[in-house]
């Protein structure tokens, strides 16, 4: 063998066993109270946005289960994510993106949830609204959505890239854009009646290139809701184009809420 095969080969090796430790080093223990997560998406989209977290969050060893939200009400929406938590063998970290934070909320005061995670999200006090979040901080301009005379609205499509997924490839944001789940609007006037944050530990993920929900809208809602906040430099899906920033807060949640 030359020397110069033995040095790659070394190399090789060398970058194995640190991948191999790195992954050790994250894996939960096996005597981790929470080792269950329950991903729950927003609107105009479904759960598939969530893959690139859950196989971090899998490989580190934890079940992973993800919502998929019909988005016809917010009744329908709390539904689904019980039918999700109820099937999990024990303490859950219940996650949501965006609208999924008004979803958590409320369902996250089933037993099961051990703390929440808000990513981009919304996080409504008992008795408030989705739509009323932005009373005093509206959506930036570039956040653009059609209703149908059905009352189902889409982002629209020409401004779909710059104001939902600003960071992502363009191929990327035309999928995402091109398989969009139309949201019933009526969602937004649907009052919580349970506030979950109130009770359980919370962490939040704030998207400072969010042109979505403004970033300031997303500050004030996690220190109201008194969550651990991590800024991430990405746009409103940073589970998209950040997954292991989004999986280390979901990680460090569920670690954390042992000690609560």
């Amino acid at each position: 063998m030359s020397r110069k095969i033995r040095t790659i080969v070394t190399a090789a090796a060398a970058a194995a066993s640190i991948a191999a430790g790195a992954q050790a080093q994250d894996a939960i223990p096996s005597d981790q109270p929470v080792q269950n997560v329950v991903l729950v998406h927003g609107a105009f989209a479904d759960g598939s946005g969530w893959r690139g977290v859950y196989d971090i969050l899998t490989a580190r060893g934890y079940r992973v289960s993800v919502v998929q939200n019909p988005l016809t009400s917010l009744a329908d929406d709390v539904a689904a994510t019980h039918r999700i938590l109820d099937r999990q063998d024990g303490p859950t970290i219940l996650v949501g993106h965006s609208y999924g934070g008004t979803v958590i909320t409320e369902a996250g005061v089933n037993p099961k949830v051990a703390g929440l995670v808000y990513v981009s999200a919304l996080a409504p006090d008992i008795g408030e609204t989705t739509g009323g979040q932005f009373t005093e901080i509206p959506p930036p301009p570039e956040f653009v959505i059609e209703t149908g005379e059905d009352g189902f609205g889409f982002v629209n499509l020409e401004k779909f890239k710059i104001g939902f997924t600003g960071d992502t490839s363009d191929s990327d944001a035309a999928f995402l854009r091109d398989s969009q789940v139309p949201i019933n609007m009526a969602i937004f006037g649907e009052p919580v009646t349970q506030a979950a944050w109130k009770d359980k530990p919370s962490w939040a993920v704030v998207a400072t290139e969010d042109k979505a929900i403004d970033p300031a809208l997303l500050r004030q809602t996690a220190e109201k809701i008194g969550a651990t906040i991590t800024e991430v430099s990405a746009s409103h899906v940073p589970f998209v184009t950040q997954p292991k920033a989004v999986a280390d807060v979901i990680d460090t949640a569920a670690r954390g809420a042992v000690s609560q």
